[in-house]
C-alpha cells in the first residue's frame, strides 16, 4: 500500500511538473492546444466548404432553369407580355435573321404588340374567338415582315454609310404633329399615340427612326428609279403635260402612275405633295419631289389653289428595287425565323 501510494505521488508531481510552463516549455504547451482546437476547426471548415459548393451547384442549375424557361415562353409558347417586352428591350435577343443581319425580337414585339392594342382598344376585336385569333396570327405576319425589312435596311445603311441624324428626325417628328386641323403640341400628339398604338415617346421615336432609315435606303438603292426622274425631267423640259408625258413613258415599257389628287388642305399628309403644290403657280410643275412617305418619286403639277387648299395633278415614279431584294433573300433562304408564324392570307 505505501508502495502504491509513492507511486501516485511521483505521478501527480510529474503532471504538476509538466503542465507547468516554462520557457522550455512554452512551445510545446503551445501545440498542444492548438492540437486541441483543430479537432473542432476542421469539421466545420470541410461542411462550409462543401454547402460553398452545394450553393454554387444549385445557382448553375437555377440560372440554367430560368435560361430554358424564358427560351420556352419566347420562342416557343411566344409569350408577348409586357415583362417579355421588356426584356427584349435590355437583352438584344433575335426573332430572326435576314442575309446575315439580326432581327431583334423587341422591334417584332413592339410593331406587333402596337397592332395588337389597336385592334383590341379600336377595333375591339376579342383575340380569344377564332377570328380573333386569326387576326393575331396575320398581325404577327405582317410584324414579323416588317422587322425583317427593318433590319434589312439596317444592314445596307451599313453597307452604304447611310445614317438618319437627329435634326432629320425631329423635323420629321415636328412635321407629323402638323396635321390638316393644325400643329397640335407634343404632348397631345403623344398621348394620341399611346391611345392608338400604345407607343412611348421613345418607342415611337424609335420606330420612326427605323422608318426613315428604310426610306433613306430605298431610295438610295433604287437606280432605275433615279433614272426615270431623269427621263421625266427631260419631257418636261418640252411639255407640260404630265398625263402625255406619262403615257408616252409607259408606251415605251417603263412603268410610272399619273393622276389627279383633288382639293385637299395646304398642309395634307401626303408626303410632301401638297406642300410643293403650294408653292407653284397655276399650272406650275414641281422639279422631282422625294415622297417623305418613302413611296416614291412625284412630279407635282398645280391645277387650282385658293388660301387653304390646293389641286394638283402628279406623276408617280414608284420604288421597287429595295422590294424586290426582300423578296430575293427569301427565295435565296437567306431569311431564318426563330419563330413559327402560321401563314393567313387575306381575301378580298
Amino acid at each position: 500500500m505505501k508502495k502504491l501510494m509513492n507511486k501516485v505521488r511521483r505521478r501527480k508531481s510529474t503532471v504538476e511538473e509538466s503542465s507547468r510552463i516554462t520557457t522550455e516549455t512554452i512551445a510545446e504547451h503551445r501545440e498542444r492546444i492548438l492540437a486541441g482546437g483543430r479537432r473542432f476547426k476542421y469539421p466545420v471548415q470541410y461542411a462550409r466548404h462543401r454547402l460553398v459548393f452545394n450553393a454554387i451547384i444549385l445557382g448553375i442549375v437555377a440560372v440554367i432553369l430560368a435560361v430554358v424557361a424564358f427560351w420556352w415562353q419566347l420562342y416557343l409558347v411566344q409569350n408577348t407580355s409586357d415583362f417579355m417586352y421588356r426584356v427584349t428591350k435590355v437583352i438584344p435577343l433575335s426573332v430572326a435573321r435576314v442575309d446575315g443581319q439580326s432581327v431583334r425580337y423587341s422591334d417584332y414585339l413592339m410593331k406587333y404588340r402596337s397592332s395588337i392594342h389597336y385592334l383590341e382598344e379600336k377595333e375591339q376585336v376579342n383575340l380569344n374567338t377564332e377570328d380573333g385569333r386569326r387576326q393575331s396570327d396575320f398581325v404577327k405576319q405582317q410584324a414579323m415582315q416588317d422587322a425583317i425589312a427593318d433590319a434589312l435596311a439596317i444592314k445596307i445603311a451599313k453597307e452604304k454609310n447611310i445614317t438618319v441624324s437627329d435634326v432629320e428626325l425631329e423635323t420629321y417628328l415636328k412635321a407629323q404633329r402638323n396635321s390638316s386641323d393644325g400643329a397640335v403640341s407634343e404632348g397631345t400628339y403623344d398621348a394620341v399615340i399611346l391611345d392608338y398604338y400604345g407607343w412611348s415617346p421613345d418607342e415611337y421615336r424609335h420606330a420612326m427612326e427605323n422608318k426613315l432609315l428604310r426610306q433613306k435606303v430605298m431610295y438610295a438603292v433604287d437606280e432605275n428609279a433615279d433614272k426615270m426622274t431623269k427621263t421625266v425631267t427631260t419631257a418636261l423640259e418640252g411639255s407640260a403635260d404630265l398625263k402625255a408625258i406619262a403615257e408616252s413613258i409607259n408606251a415605251s415599257g417603263a412603268q410610272v402612275v399619273y393622276g389627279v389628287q383633288g382639293w385637299v388642305p395646304r398642309n395634307n399628309q401626303d408626303g410632301g405633295l401638297a406642300i410643293a403644290a403650294a408653292k407653284l403657280g397655276i399650272g406650275g410643275v414641281s422639279p422631282v419631289v422625294r415622297s417623305s412617305a418613302g413611296d416614291g418619286y412625284y412630279f407635282v403639277k398645280l391645277l387650282e389653289a385658293n388660301d387653304t387648299q390646293v389641286n394638283y395633278e402628279f406623276i408617280h415614279i414608284p420604288l421597287s428595287a429595295f422590294v424586290e431584294r426582300v423578296e430575293k433573300v427569301r427565295t435565296d433562304n437567306k431569311v431564318v425565323e426563330y419563330i413559327s408564324i402560321p401563314t393567313v392570307t387575306t381575301t378580298e
